[in-house]
């Protein structure tokens, strides 16, 4: 089942209308219809916004690789949004811990959207090839191999790859988010 249809059947099973959902997560009842129907891309913000409202974590919405104490490199759980070019690997074996440790593959340009993500927590990334942009608040922090930053995630922000091929950073996020 496609991302929008996990949206569809968690919202019916929890009772409430597109435009309930509509004013839970401040998206347009348009947006919200087409994004069930997979007829549009996804932001992560957007995302993190219906997941809130339905209150369940982003990763309910991607099928589940191995649990346990190793993740064996093809069998990450890979989270990949319509139309976009930021692919998160998720290192982490399952998301009831206290870490969330991603691997985070952008390709060149910008994200599918312009918009900031926050959330609650903090995170630290370190970029293993190429370039990297995070915007963070009102500032840009430009990153090359080697760098790495820490932020309070609640700050809205976001990647950009300002280079010519993929960008591939490690993060480590408390608590999950997703």
């Amino acid at each position: 089942m496609e991302i929008g249809g996990k949206i569809r059947a968690l919202r019916q099973k929890r009772g409430l209308s597109i435009e309930q959902l509509s004013q839970l997560t401040g998206l347009s009842t348009g947006a919200i219809s087409q994004i069930e129907r997979d007829l549009v891309g996804l932001s992560v913000e957007s995302l993190y916004r219906i997941a809130r409202a339905l209150e369940v974590p982003i990763g309910y919405f991607f099928d589940e690789a191995g649990s346990g104490v190793v993740v064996r490199k093809n069998e990450r759980r890979k989270i990949v949004l319509p139309k976009s070019n930021l692919v998160y690997e998720m290192l982490s074996p399952d998301m009831n811990r206290q870490i969330e440790f991603l691997l985070v593959r952008l390709a060149p340009g910008e994200c599918s959207s312009q918009e900031q993500l926050s959330h609650s927590g903090e995170e630290c990334g370190l970029v293993l090839k190429g370039r990297l942009i995070v915007r963070w608040g009102d500032q840009k922090f430009e990153l090359e191999e080697g760098d790495s930053i820490y932020f309070a995630s609640h700050i809205p922000h976001r990647y950009i790859n300002p280079g010519k091929e993929e960008s591939v950073s490690v993060w480590a996020m408390t608590p999950p988010s997703f």
